[in-house]
């Protein structure tokens, strides 16, 4: 073979093995180059938005009158705000300057620990009064002072009561007939027996002591260690049956009555444990429990009283003291936020869940019974979603601030107002230049 031949099918070899060559390393129709490093998708910018909240947009970068950068809203972002109505967007750097701090909803076990005010009461089961039960005249009045101490088995007052001096006078009399008697006169002296013991038991149901039964003072004592509370008398005041001359209280219990809400007393049971501080005696908390609740509800304050009784052997518990009771109630489990993530408006109660980064919206929530510093939300938002607990009144009021605008721009180009935070007025969407892709 001559060597024209040859350079000829070396030349055709050479051809077809880059053909094959070609093809082998051809992609597959529909597919896109590989370039060893995964490119990331381009995100589509629709426009730019004020960075304070404000309803105007531009289709391409721009600084506000403050020199902030407009904030670019993608695609993805515009969408998901549209179902979210009074969502706001508020750029990161703002966000530390106000200082806005969040904390997710969690579901704990609490204690119903109830507080309200209270005033320390008498125990009206520990109040008793002097008042006789015959005609009389005071000869010796021994507790003279409001509010003084006495002390059980002590000398109150000495009376003078003609009806007693005649009753005693009877019973001796009798007790001297039947000695002379005797035996001699059986039925003489039987029937000065019933004499004597009818007089006795007037003197009883006077509750005038029988024994001794003999001159005309009558002796009354203190039934019990307390103060008096009332003195209407003074020494040689005559006073009729039935009429109250002293007042007498046992202060080694007291009473501290709480007011407290109607909502709270639901879960409210005699027998629990209580507490009463006072801002007089700071330091000090008086240990009680709860012996009776009001099943009638105060028209005026719309609370329960509950009465909690108190311990108070040294005195030191004054009735007349105003403090706080609190209630120590039932374990439970509650979906629960910090108070101070709740806005209450008066007429509804909201929360701002925090959407993303920088992205907030606002939730009307029921809120249910209180534990300390948590309040319970009953419905509304879900374990874990995380909600705005520090300036949430500054969002509060853009998403407020933004609605209106958003409503008063629909309204004047004649269309229904949206609850969706769209522009009043949409721009072009355009592509981003690559120089603020970064935005």
């Amino acid at each position: 073979m001559n060597r024209l031949t040859l350079a000829g099918l070396s030349a055709g070899a050479l051809v077809l093995a880059l053909g094959a060559g070609y093809l082998l390393g051809r992609p597959p129709a529909g597919s896109t180059p590989s370039s060893g490093a995964t490119e990331q998708p381009v995100r589509r910018i629709l426009y730019y938005r004020n960075p304070m909240g404000g309803a105007d947009t531009s289709p391409v970068p721009k600084k506000d009158p403050m020199g902030m950068d407009y904030v670019p809203v993608y695609a993805e972002e515009a969408g998901a705000q549209v179902q979210v109505p009074g969502a706001v967007s508020i750029d990161p750097t703002r966000l530390q300057t106000l200082g806005v701090r969040t904390e997710a909803v969690r579901r704990e076990r609490q204690a119903m620990t109830i507080k309200a005010s209270a005033t320390l009461a008498i125990d009206e089961s520990r109040q008793y009064a002097i008042a006789p039960r015959f005609d009389g005249w005071i000869e010796r009045l021994y507790s003279n002072q409001t509010g003084q101490t006495v002390r059980a088995g002590e000398p109150l007052l000495a009376v003078y009561s003609p009806q007693i001096a005649a009753t005693r006078e009877e019973i001796r009399l009798a007790d001297g007939a039947i000695q002379r008697l005797g035996t001699s006169d059986s039925a003489s002296a039987a029937a000065m027996r019933r004499l004597r013991d009818a007089a006795m038991q007037r003197l009883r149901n006077w509750e005038v002591s029988t024994a001794g039964s003999s001159g005309n003072i009558v002796l009354f004592r203190s039934p019990v260690s307390g103060v008096v509370l009332e003195k209407p008398v003074v020494q040689g005041a005559r006073f009729a049956a039935g009429e109250t001359i002293l007042r007498v209280a046992d202060l080694s219990r007291v009473w501290a009555v709480a007011h407290v809400p109607v909502a709270q007393a639901q879960g409210m049971e005699t027998g629990r444990s209580a507490r009463f501080e006072s801002p007089t005696r700071p330091g000090e908390v008086a240990e009680g429990r709860v012996v009776f609740i009001q099943p009638i509800v105060d028209p005026q304050s719309r609370t329960l009283d509950v009465r909690v009784e108190i311990a108070n052997p040294r005195g030191q518990w004054r009735p007349g003291l105003f403090g706080n009771v609190m209630v120590d109630g039932a374990q439970v489990d509650a979906l629960t936020v910090p108070e101070a993530a709740v806005i209450d408006s008066g007429e509804r109660q909201v929360v701002l869940v925090e959407l993303g980064r920088g992205r907030f919206a606002p939730r009307e929530v029921a809120v249910g019974r209180r534990f300390g510093s948590r309040v319970e939300i009953l419905s509304g938002v879900r374990e874990g979603e995380p909600v705005v607990t520090a300036a949430n009144f500054l969002i509060d009021a853009e998403s407020n601030l933004q609605s209106a605008l958003q409503g008063l721009g629909a309204h004047n180009h004649g269309a229904e107002p949206t609850s969706a935070p769209t522009p009043a007025k949409a721009p072009t969407p355009v592509q981003a230049p690559s120089g603020h892709e970064g935005h």
